[in-house]
């Protein structure tokens, strides 16, 4: 009995048709995988940090900071407000509720950071946090114990916190000197000063 075969490839399978001379059977096609095909979703893990909108577009995290500073003037306390940013995505928004909430370390960087929830190190090691004011003593103290590495501020001309404290320790800290900021923390500290100096301690 002779035997003709017929082999078609395509990217996914090999068809290989079997063809009876004699017998009078019908053909038949067997699918065979082919010995290796990429899976679909096989992609490059060479440059797994790549670029994030974070730092395409540094104020685009910075506008929801200035959300909450403004959310916080809303609600009677002083206007500081902060994000905590993870891979392009918020993990956590806060603004100052000490006023608010009768608190004392209630500030905005702290008060994202409680909303955040907690997170592994290895998360805050790879986080940006955008705050609308130069961070104070306790803010920055508490940037350094979780590792995080970048800092983006909305201005210091009012308020200039820790800034070098932070660069000394190796983390990124990026000025904008953003206007919206500056207006909001001129026009508070002219009406209420009693209540700025007892935010920072004077």
């Amino acid at each position: 009995m002779g035997l003709r075969l017929a082999a078609r490839v395509s990217v996914r399978l090999v068809s290989v048709r079997l063809v009876s001379g004699h017998d009078g059977h019908r053909p038949q096609t067997l699918r065979v995988p082919p010995r290796w095909a990429p899976p679909p979703t096989c992609r490059s893990t060479s440059s797994a940090r790549t670029t994030t909108p974070a730092s395409l577009n540094p104020t685009a995290f910075l506008d929801a900071a200035i959300d909450e500073a403004e959310l916080g003037l809303a609600e009677g306390g002083i206007p500081i407000g902060a994000v905590l940013v993870h891979q392009g995505k918020i993990l956590g928004r806060g603004h100052n509720r000490r006023v608010q909430q009768g608190s004392v370390v209630l500030h905005g960087e702290m008060d994202a950071l409680e909303r955040a929830g907690r997170q592994r190190a290895s998360v805050y090691r790879e986080c940006t946090l955008y705050t609308t004011l130069s961070p104070c003593a306790m803010c920055s103290g508490t940037i350094l114990l979780y590792g995080i590495p970048h800092v983006v501020i909305g201005e210091n001309r009012t308020f200039q916190g820790e800034e070098e404290l932070l660069r000394s320790r190796g983390v990124n800290v990026e000025v904008l000197q953003d206007e919206r900021c500056i207006a909001l923390m001129t026009r508070f500290i002219a009406a209420q000063p009693g209540l700025w100096a007892e935010d920072i301690g004077e």
